[in-house]
């Protein structure tokens, strides 16, 4: 099926250009380009159309958690939240809270997430329940079937090697094929995954060509245990691992020093940037001007919605670009060109799909913008108004591959009053 879509402006090669429009058939872009058609062509209004965004990384269940362990340091947050609560958790608990977490995202106008997921419960089936609730949206989902076998951590989340490598890979053949759902090996961190663990989580990806995601210096102290533990700190001690390369992507990575930055851009790696998350937790700023200045590929994620405590990859861009220029002093640091492409195409690059841009080929996700919304005021300067000012009221329509998910910001696979009901049945009796 052919649709071609009719909008005010469209951002399509590096800027907002006037009077366009869109095919998208059999879910990719057709064409994109000035306004050709006569014939069956959806007129959108007075809208601005972007590429969908892309969320690099969040954590679904922790939706569930918002609000019971804020303003407390890491690990009393992770002891006395994450794990107090997910171990109440079954599968129908995970698909509640994946609807709630994949419902907001839509909203916000995330085409894309990344679930970087490890309550598997010795098997598959919460993970079934996570992919389940994405295509109840609509939602566009890379899962990071997460590999973790510290014994420190609740028993749902422990896996040996071989088991989480067979899960994961079976995981993966079921969806091959599927057109919105994606399957990645993701071994937790230096300090949750093992040698071992780490080393058969990139052999995994390498045999199944998808990236390798896995979290890296969130805190200083797992630079330290890093540093004890096996002698070198985080990026080095992956560097002698041999995992370190184009396929990896660092989430966090916010401790490194001035040669793991080289290292990084040595061997091609790639960064999934929370900064919302990072300041929420105290953690501290991530080196994302030195970065960028090394030509290190930054992709923005959410991280779980009980760190945030939003689901806003626009609310990231705006973060992302002025912690980096306060931290600097420096105003022309990280600008809105280059947070907006963290959000967009750089997304797309480092989960290994073809999305985030709007050009021929590319999965046909997009969002409609209000151009007659107060917070894009006054339009000439769109890109900017968009990272800096925009508001989510001004998210009209979503699609994802072509399906409208979003309509006049609300969204169309669930009723919102259901979720809402869902996840107060969940939680109410948790304290």
């Amino acid at each position: 099926m052919k649709s071609t879509y009719l909008a005010s402006k469209i951002y399509f090669e590096g800027e907002f250009k006037s009077d366009c429009e869109i095919t998208i058939e059999s879910g990719l872009i057709k064409s994109v380009g000035p306004c050709k058609s006569k014939d069956n062509v959806k007129n959108l209004g007075n809208v601005a159309i972007i590429p969908g965004l892309v969320n690099s990384h969040n954590h679904s269940f922790q939706s569930l958690v918002r609000g019971f362990c804020d303003d407390r340091p890491f690990f009393e947050w992770r002891d006395k939240g994450i794990y107090k609560f997910s171990k109440l958790l079954d599968s129908h608990g995970i698909y509640v809270g994946a609807l709630f977490a994949f419902g907001e995202m839509l909203r916000n106008g995330i085409t894309t997430v990344c679930d970087f997921f490890y309550i598997h419960n010795k098997g598959n089936e919460n993970d079934l329940a996570v992919i389940k609730a994405a295509k109840d949206l609509g939602i566009r989902l890379v899962l990071a079937r997460t590999m973790y076998d510290w014994s420190g951590a609740p028993e749902s989340y422990q896996e040996s090697v071989p088991e989480a490598v067979r899960r994961t890979r079976e995981l993966h053949e079921q969806f091959r094929d599927d057109p919105v759902i994606s399957i990645i090996p993701a071994p937790h961190s230096p300090h949750a995954a093992s040698p071992q663990m780490i080393e058969a989580g990139a052999k995994l990806a390498q045999e199944l060509d998808t990236p390798f995601h896995i979290h890296v210096a969130e805190g200083e102290y797992e630079r330290k245990m890093t540093l004890e533990s096996h002698g070198a700190t985080p990026v080095r001690y992956l560097d002698q691992l041999g995992v370190l390369n184009e396929r990896t992507v660092m989430i966090h990575a916010v401790w490194l020093d001035e040669g793991e930055l080289d290292l990084m851009a040595e061997r091609k790696a790639k960064l999934s940037y929370n900064p919302s998350s990072n300041m929420f937790l105290g953690d501290g700023i991530t080196k994302i001007k030195e970065m960028l200045d090394r030509g290190i590929t930054i992709a923005l994620g959410t991280d779980g919605a009980c760190s945030n405590n939003r689901t806003s990859i626009i609310d990231e861009m705006r973060i992302a670009s002025l912690l980096q220029k306060v931290k600097h002093l420096d105003a022309t640091a990280c600008t809105a060109k280059e947070v907006f492409e963290m959000g967009t195409k750089n997304g797309g690059i480092v989960l290994g799909q073809p999305i985030g841009e709007l050009k021929v080929g590319a999965r046909g996700d997009f969002v409609t913008l209000d151009l007659d919304d107060l917070s894009l005021q006054p339009i000439q300067n769109l890109k900017s108004n968009t990272v800096y000012s925009l508001t989510p009221h001004a998210i009209k329509d979503v699609f994802v591959g072509g399906n409208q998910v979003v309509k006049d910001g609300k969204l169309k696979g669930i009723r919102e009053s259901e979720i809402t009901s869902l996840v107060r049945d969940l939680t109410k009796e948790w304290t």
